[in-house]
């Protein structure tokens, strides 16, 4: 089980990256694929300029996901600790975090093919929400406003 680390990527893999190749695309869900948003989360936090005293943590997971070989299950953590971003592909059954978000696979399938200007994705997003396929507990505010910026790259880069 890994502890969370830092990318070590810096802008490389931000926001701004090119545009990916169809071929070079991650399956969803993959340790591979968390790996990727992980490092897009930490350049774009780090990117950010956080204040040093921020500390908050955040894990999302598939809530009818698998069991990796380690032992995790399909998600992430990421944290923020003294203004410094880190994260692990992966999450301990039961992890909890100052944010916690549990997703159904198809809920996470559905809002990872759609950018955030589709007014698919409210929609989706909303429902959901509604239907309890997405529950969030704890303010995803406290992360920053840098994560909005983060998910149409990871769709970018979703297959």
């Amino acid at each position: 089980m890994g502890a969370p680390r830092s990318s070590g990527q810096g802008d490389r893999a931000g926001p701004e990256a090119p545009a990916v190749a169809d071929d070079a695309r991650l399956v969803q869900g993959t340790r591979e694929w968390f790996d990727m948003v992980g490092l897009l989360m930490t350049a774009a936090a780090t990117k950010a300029r956080l204040p040093a005293d921020l500390t908050v943590s955040f894990v999302e997971i598939y809530a009818d996901g698998a069991t990796w070989p380690d032992g995790l299950v399909q998600g992430l953590r990421f944290e923020i600790a003294g203004g410094h971003p880190s994260f692990r592909a992966g999450a301990r059954p039961g992890e909890r975090a100052d944010i916690h978000v549990a997703v159904s696979v198809r809920a996470a399938r559905a809002l990872n093919l759609l950018r955030l200007a589709d007014p698919a994705f409210a929609q989706e997003h909303a429902r959901a929400l509604r239907t309890g396929e997405m529950k969030v507990d704890g303010d995803l505010s406290r992360l920053g406003d840098w994560l909005a910026g983060v998910h149409d790259p990871i769709v970018e880069r979703t297959r």
